[in-house]
């Protein structure tokens, strides 16, 4: 560990914005910041943007029961590629975290993987097989402030709603997977002319919407805060600004990946865009850009499912598993897909995601005395991802041409990931 460290010559995010500044850190905190900071330059920031470490409210890490996918550690590893220093884990693991015991013991592994800080999700209901609610109230003695049936949603609005009123006396959020499984079953991507031309069954956008109007009518009621999961349509889209304008405890994400590829990307049948949402047309992929301009979507979320070659490549799309990965090139999807000037773009990939997910020491603008948990992102530089620190390869922007890449990674004021030249 290098105790001290001069980042020198970057665009830093501060509480006045974006400025020109060096910043030196000592002891995993930012000591100093100014221009022309006398010492030896460590990290040459020139042309690059200087912020809080980017914070993922959505990655599944795979453990326990499914390691041949991931783990902590090799998700950790590609957190930090990129640019992340503090994620959220889901707990659609084998056996779910679901009770008091399963959720302690998953903290506990998180602490023990190296430069990066997990938090994790409870179940919303045992098993998430959505028949009665979990152990929540010994998952919210562990600490646990986040309750998500990700990969499927709360499957009735009594179980929402008693969870909801449950969580309600705690600060403690529903995190929702909006999908009404009897309009998807059996279907395999959006329905619309490429499902049909594939002659493939269609998730119709209906879907997403049905859920997400559910769930508001319930916290109209209650007012229990609400997060809603990677936003894909334009009605879902609607729906989150109409609660946003009634003053609901209401937020949302979207996925890198949904703001960079529409379902026309499915026509060669490439399992590696299968995922739920699916990805949607050309009309909804501009919506939720649009939406996270403006700030109707809080926060960018990778929703980073990883999958092995059994699951995906070797099986044809009909039979591949849902989901990409996603760490690695987040913030460069991002950067390529919406292009926001850095104070928004820290918002979005580290502000927002931080304050929502309790994340104290993550998300801040830089400023002396904070922990030095930061990314130095070079937003013109152009690359081809190729390789993954991830065990697992599904991702959609392999051999994809991005602008934008992290450079160096600081986790607690150490060097947790620094790149080499961009494959370009």
């Amino acid at each position: 560990m290098t105790d001290s460290l001069l980042l020198a010559g970057g665009e830093v995010l501060t509480v006045d914005g974006m400025d020109r500044l060096d910043v030196r850190v000592r002891d995993g905190r930012v000591v100093e910041l100014g221009t022309s900071l006398d010492g030896r330059v460590d990290v040459d920031c020139t042309g690059c943007w200087v912020g809080p470490g980017f914070v993922d409210l959505h990655t599944h890490l795979r453990e326990p029961g499914q390691e041949h996918k991931e783990d902590m550690t090799s998700g950790g590893a590609a957190a930090s590629a990129g640019g992340y220093t503090a994620l959220l884990a889901m707990p659609n693991t084998n056996p779910a975290i679901d009770t008091a015991d399963r959720a302690a013991w998953a903290l506990r592994r998180g602490r023990e993987v190296p430069n990066i800080d997990i938090a994790v999700a409870g179940a919303v209901t045992a098993g998430r097989a959505g028949q009665r609610l979990a152990d929540l109230d010994g998952m919210l003695e562990q600490g646990v402030r986040w309750f998500t049936d990700d990969g499927d949603s709360v499957s009735t609005s009594g179980l929402l709603r008693a969870a909801l009123e449950r969580l309600g006396r705690h600060d403690a959020r529903i995190s929702e997977h909006a999908e009404d499984a009897s309009l998807t079953a059996g279907a395999v991507m959006h329905a619309g002319e490429v499902s049909e031309l594939l002659g493939v069954p269609g998730m119709p956008a209906s879907a997403e919407a049905i859920i997400i109007a559910r769930d508001l009518a319930l916290v109209r009621e209650i007012g229990t805060p609400l997060h809603v999961q990677h936003v894909s349509t334009t009605e879902a889209v609607e729906l989150v600004a109409q609660a946003k304008s009634e003053g609901l405890p209401v937020t949302a994400e979207a996925t890198p990946h949904h703001l960079m590829f529409d379902h026309t990307e499915l026509k060669g049948r490439d399992p590696r865009f299968k995922m739920k949402p699916p990805l949607r047309t050309a009309f909804d992929v501009q919506a939720v850009q649009a939406a996270l301009s403006s700030g109707i979507i809080d926060a960018v979320a990778t929703d980073h499912a990883p999958h092995s070659r059994e699951e995906t490549e070797e099986v044809g799309l009909e039979r591949a598993a849902f989901g990409v990965i996603g760490l690695e090139t987040a913030a460069a999807a991002v950067n390529t897909a919406v292009e926001l000037p850095g104070s928004e773009f820290f918002d979005r990939l580290s502000v927002a995601p931080a304050r929502l997910g309790g994340f104290t020491e993550h998300g801040n603008p830089v400023g002396v005395g904070m922990a030095a948990n930061l990314v130095v992102f070079d937003p013109g530089a152009d690359w081809i991802p190729q390789q993954f620190r991830s065990r697992s390869r599904n991702s959609p922007f392999t051999g994809r041409r991005l602008r934008g890449r992290v450079r160096v990674t600081l986790f607690r004021g150490a060097v947790a990931f620094e790149s080499g030249a961009p494959d370009v």
